[in-house]
């Protein structure tokens, strides 16, 4: 009956990393495998999707409009 509880719970702790922060969702992926582990099923890392690449922005100095080359 445990084993139940815990394979239904690991889906939806992913449904709600693929809503999250990068930070959250690994936290959340990571409790999912945890519930995989103790439902005694597993799942394949290939399976997940890798996270996003943070977007970086340029510094401020490198528009700087003073006319300076």
């Amino acid at each position: 009956m445990e084993q139940e509880f815990y394979r239904g719970l690991a889906p939806r702790v992913r449904a709600l990393a693929d809503k999250a922060d990068p930070f959250t969702r690994r936290r959340l992926l990571d409790l999912a495998k945890r519930y995989d582990v103790k439902s005694g099923t597993s799942r394949s890392g290939a399976a997940e999707r890798p996270l996003p690449v943070p977007r970086t922005t340029p510094a401020a100095s490198s528009f700087s409009e003073s006319g300076e080359a």
